[in-house]
């Protein structure tokens, strides 16, 4: 079976729009800014922090950066208007990094000042290889002027512990998460377990330097040593957090926010919402597969899973 589910995620493009967005609704909040707020209300009722994501990337021309980096302005001056506790998240490559490095730093540098003025936090994503230089060039530039910007750390690249050696000894406040682009193995580990212990040791380094770091992750196994390695340091509940993404295990979440750990929740939303749903559906083939097999039994529609 596990087979089957590989082979039909690469038939995911030729599934009816409507059919992948039914199946990826509870991982995207929606295409409006309300939307997504909304989202945000409900996991602060329910004890959790958050971080917005407005969809869309690889963005080849300066006025549709332009356009983005307003857009994350206006959402961050919409959370302070509503004392929701969230931050933001932006991938680089919708700042314009593609078009011009510079350009697309000021872009990213007019969300910092505004986030600074409303008390907030950016959170520079990390992208595919091709952007990771830039992206970390980029990052450390700006913290040298904001202190309210973070970046992120994919664990299963090989260049990450330098990367990590040296944000370490800036005391960044880090994202970690496993990685999810296809790499070459020159450029990423493979294997599941070396990922894993690279997560860890990277993990330790950052915490043990008092850095602050977003534990991303819905591997219940890495929740465990993150745990882990909280207890044997000592560290107060102030100096890190949980981060999953929205819609995914959801009962790992509710534990540790009931355990009393701080966990943010990554919310997606806006109307670049399929590139994003194929991505997230090509991690999980399981539910891929149950759309085809739901096509293929004459349906028209998938069943409620």
């Amino acid at each position: 079976m596990a087979l089957l589910e590989k082979l039909v995620v690469r038939l995911l493009p030729a599934v009816p729009k409507s059919v992948v967005r039914r199946f990826s609704r509870p991982y995207i909040a929606g295409e409006r800014i309300e939307d997504a707020l909304s989202v945000v209300r409900s996991l602060n009722g329910a004890g959790a922090l958050a971080t917005l994501d407005i969809l869309g990337e690889d963005v080849t021309s300066r006025e549709l950066a332009t356009a983005s980096a307003e857009a994350y302005r206006e959402v961050l001056k919409r959370i302070a208007a509503e004392r929701l506790d969230s931050n933001v998240s932006v991938k680089l490559s919708q700042m314009g990094l593609k078009v011009d490095r510079a350009f697309c730093r000021d872009r990213v540098a007019s969300i910092c000042e505004t986030a600074r003025d409303t008390g907030n936090f950016v959170r520079i994503d990390m992208e595919d290889s091709s952007c990771t230089e830039a992206t970390l060039a980029i990052y450390h530039d700006l913290r040298a002027s904001f202190a309210n910007v973070g970046c992120v750390i994919q664990a299963y690249l090989r260049r990450s512990a330098d990367d990590v050696a040296r944000l370490a000894a800036a005391k960044a406040n880090v994202r970690l998460c496993k990685g999810i682009y296809v790499e070459p193995r020159a450029i990423a580990f493979k294997d599941r377990e070396i990922v894993r212990r690279s997560y860890v040791t990277l993990l330790e380094t950052l915490l043990g330097s008092g850095c602050y770091v977003g534990i991303a992750t819905h591997d219940e196994r890495l929740a465990f040593e993150a745990l882990n390695l909280v207890r044997k340091l000592g560290l107060s509940r102030d100096r890190y957090e949980f981060q999953m993404l929205l819609g995914v295990d959801t009962q790992l979440r509710d534990i540790l926010v009931r355990e009393g750990h701080r966990l943010r929740v990554y919310i997606p939303y806006g109307s670049h919402w399929y590139p994003y749903s194929l991505r997230r559906l090509k991690e999980n083939p399981a539910i891929a597969g149950h759309i085809v097999r739901s096509l293929v039994a004459g349906s028209g529609e998938p069943s409620t899973i």
